[in-house]
């Protein structure tokens, strides 16, 4: 999710609640501890040079379980930081503790943000001989099985 997009949903909830993907609810007395930029420079494996750069939000929470954030002040919040992003429209990334600190896109999902998990990736799969994904039917599968596993087969 874009920082727009965030902000858009955020005017139209009365009430913010983050889940993760397996439907835990963060508890509802959580803070936002930090807003920030994150910018990464680095290179793939293909040495190609990057910069990647991510609206970071941290989400936190304590013993104090009456605290609640209303979708307007942490409109406010985004406010008061947009000089940071000189009005670049960034993807959000979220950091939430858990056994440690996880970091997961956003997204919205039946008026509730949803902490998406992210993954890994090979950013430069032709230099590494990482083949492209083919769609292989069923049947083209059980042919080169039997073909390759079979009694005259040699891979199996």
């Amino acid at each position: 999710m874009k920082l727009s997009q965030f902000k858009s949903q955020l005017a139209q909830v009365e009430n913010l609640e983050f889940v993760l993907q397996n439907g835990t609810k963060i508890p509802a007395h959580f803070h936002i501890t930090e807003v920030g930029m994150t910018t990464k420079q680095f290179t793939d494996c293909g040495n190609t040079f990057r910069i990647q750069k991510t609206a970071t939000f941290q989400l936190w929470t304590s013993v104090d379980f009456y605290h609640r954030l209303e979708p307007k002040k942490v409109l406010k919040i985004i406010e008061s930081t947009e000089p940071m992003f000189a009005g670049e429209d960034l993807d959000i990334e979220i950091e939430y503790q858990q056994e440690t600190v996880g970091k997961f896109g956003l997204d919205f999902q039946n008026q509730q943000f949803v902490l998406t998990n992210t993954q890994t990736d090979c950013l430069a799969k032709d230099n590494c001989g990482i083949p492209a994904k083919v769609k292989v039917s069923l049947n083209q599968l059980q042919e080169t099985a039997a073909s390759c596993c079979g009694s005259e087969g040699n891979c199996c």
